[in-house]
């Protein structure tokens, strides 16, 4: 895993601020550069499709937990539905 893409979960995805709803995190990373964006997009693409990547290491990267590997994938779904397919929210996680 590329050390920008596990440090974009440690600084907007982890226990402090995965919770927050703002509607701030999409212009965010908008507003980086092209091939930030792109990197984030094609990590996503790659831990949503990695049958290894689960509960346990997400948790690693950001202090939340999630009960299993379903609920997890659908939130990594969601979220990237919402960072780049224009869905309405931002997900939350379990616990919310």
């Amino acid at each position: 895993m590329d050390t920008r893409f596990s440090n974009f979960f440690r600084a907007n995805l982890d226990l402090e601020r995965g919770y927050e709803n703002t509607g701030d995190l999409r212009p965010t990373l908008s507003s980086y550069n092209d091939s930030y964006v792109k990197l984030i997009r094609e990590g996503f693409e790659q831990i949503m499709a990695d049958d290894s990547f689960g509960p346990d290491k997400y948790e690693r990267l950001t202090d939340i937990e999630f009960p299993d590997r379903e609920t997890l994938h659908t939130y990594l779904h969601d979220m990237y539905d919402y960072l780049f397919n224009d869905a309405p929210e931002q997900p939350m996680p379990p616990g919310y």
